[in-house]
């Protein structure tokens, strides 16, 4: 099995927006966390009717791929490529930036007119520097259409991205990625398909889990394994939700600013100037 690396508490919320109190359970700077630079995680929380829609206001990206995943809630997005979509419980955005995009994301209209719980996940992952200036892609994944895989023992795997025991997830990833949702009921024992030289972690949204035999990990805490070796076993010690995901990690320099992640600093200055030029359009009417 792969080698944990290291086990992380998640940290402090802060506040993305007026929509979004997050944890930043993954950073760029973690060994073992490429290509992934960040996952925000919105744990539940209760909003109040408003006659406002919260969120973030429109700014810009540029250089990697943009992932959210409504456990909880809606949200309704616009971008500068001429996407506007609304995603609720189950559903998946996957929006690749690349060259830029322009965009906003805001808690839904119904949402925001009845109020309720909202718990969200966003991914950032990175891209290659070939593939840092192509043209920008949007796909909607809604839960229906997400494949679940039942587990022996009791549990599921929702496979969003990725090949789970010969389950393929709908996303088109521009390199090998994969990204599942996976329940697990206490007492069951899961082995996850990892293969070596791919990166592996997982995050525990509830619940808790012994890890490879040897690693407990409880709520809001994010394990990162080694890309040598093969697959990762999770041990139920209760009733847990997961969030897994790997990738092939990329060798590159990583030159991040704000929303722009490059390979040189060069290449920030060009995309700063190029936002503020207006190269990057402007937002999609409602």
């Amino acid at each position: 099995m792969k080698r944990i690396l290291s086990v992380h508490r998640a940290p402090e919320k802060h506040w993305v927006g007026d929509g979004f109190p997050v944890r930043t359970v993954l950073h760029s700077k973690m060994d073992g966390a490429s290509p992934f630079l960040l996952l925000d995680y919105a744990e539940p929380i209760r909003f109040e009717p408003s006659d406002k829609p919260r969120g973030v206001e429109e700014h810009p990206h540029r250089g990697f791929e943009t992932v959210t995943i409504v456990f909880q809630g809606e949200l309704e997005h616009r971008d500068s490529a001429g996407n506007h979509g609304k995603i609720g419980p189950g559903d998946v955005q996957w929006m690749t930036a690349a060259s830029g995009v322009v965009h906003e994301e805001k808690h839904g209209t119904e949402f925001t007119r009845n109020g309720g719980t909202f718990e969200v996940a966003q991914l950032w992952v990175n891209l290659p520097a070939a593939h840092k200036i192509s043209p920008p892609a949007y796909q909607e994944l809604k839960n229906e259409n997400i494949p679940v895989v039942e587990m022996p023992g009791g549990g599921s795997a929702r496979v969003i991205a990725g090949d789970f025991n010969g389950t393929m997830g709908p996303a088109r990833t521009v390199i090998p990625v994969f990204l599942w949702d996976v329940s697990v009921r206490a007492g069951s024992r899961l082995d996850l398909p990892d293969p070596s030289g791919s990166s592996a972690i997982v995050f525990i949204r509830s619940g808790s889990v012994r890890l490879n035999d040897t690693e407990e990990a409880g709520a809001l805490e994010l394990a990162v394994f080694a890309v040598d070796g093969e697959g990762v076993a999770v041990e139920a010690l209760e009733d847990s939700k997961l969030l897994v995901l790997g990738g092939e990690p990329i060798d590159e320099p990583v030159v991040a600013h704000g929303p722009f992640v490059m390979n040189t600093f060069e290449e920030i200055r060009q995309a700063v100037a190029d936002y503020q030029n207006g190269v990057m359009g402007t937002l999609a009417a409602r």
